[in-house]
């Protein structure tokens, strides 16, 4: 996820970040990450020296390996920067205890940042300054639409809705050109099928102005194949059924996260 946010904080888009204003500490960077580096961010393999000049920093490491790192990095940070998180879990009273000089930022953002696509719900705490507050809404716009949220339990729900979320519509489209190839498709025409569909239908979503509901009842004719296939998906052990039960899975792995690290 932090390669995305930097994928998508240096595409271009405004506003940006200039990579040459960007320190990225990662023992083993990403592909994409070795090519901002290689564009001019400077790299280090661990933080372990004081940098008096940061203002804000992206926490993006796994939420297990907050306890010991956390600490470790305040150490080096000045006092009142803002330490941005995204790790799953992790609360702000968490991120207080381990940063008590810095000012901190709890975020959930996804993998469309990368594109500027995303969408990253966030809570700050009572410390950070109006100018802080706007230029953290800036960063996170900056990777797509960013909502800040005035209850943080909101967040374990956020990670749950949208932070896993494309990976449930990634995996809906595997599973609907598995399913095109088990009647006889082609493989590689029914993962094209799937594919377009899925992409289709979220710019029609997105540029129409129409809600999923108005836009799912335009395209269902009265016993039509639509139809026929809405029965089974809407059923009582259908789509609706399943999707609470993995959102709820993920709202509790999230919520453990944060006790077991």
């Amino acid at each position: 996820m932090g390669s995305a946010m930097v994928s998508g904080w240096t595409a271009g888009r405004k506003p940006s970040v200039k990579i040459d204003d960007l320190l990225i500490v990662d023992p083993s960077p990403a592909e994409d990450v070795k090519t901002i580096i290689e564009k001019g961010a400077l790299h280090r393999k661990r933080l372990d020296v004081h940098i008096a000049t940061t203002e804000y920093v992206l926490m993006a490491i796994k939420p297990q390996s907050f306890a010991a790192i956390g600490p470790e990095a305040a150490l080096c940070l000045p006092k009142n920067c803002v330490v941005i998180s995204i790790m799953a879990g992790i609360t702000l009273d968490r991120l207080q205890e381990a940063f008590p000089n810095q000012r901190c930022v709890r975020a959930m953002p996804n993998t469309p940042a990368s594109i500027g696509k995303g969408i990253t719900g966030f809570v700050c705490d009572d410390a950070l300054t109006k100018m802080q507050k706007k230029h953290v809404q800036k960063l996170l716009s900056a990777v797509g639409e960013a909502i800040e949220i005035e209850n943080e339990n909101m967040i374990d729900m956020v990670t749950a809705v949208s932070g896993s979320g494309p990976a449930y519509f990634f995996h809906m489209v595997e599973a609907l050109a598995a399913a095109g190839t088990s009647m006889g498709l082609p493989e590689d025409q029914a993962i094209k099928f799937a594919h377009q569909t899925l992409i289709g239908a979220g710019a029609l979503l997105e540029q129409s102005g129409k809600s999923a509901s108005d836009l799912r009842r335009a395209v269902t004719s009265p016993n039509g194949t639509t139809q026929a296939a809405l029965d089974v998906l809407m059923s009582e052990q259908g789509l609706p059924h399943i999707l609470r039960d993995a959102v709820s899975a993920a709202y509790r792995r999230s919520q453990e996260l944060g006790k077991d690290s």
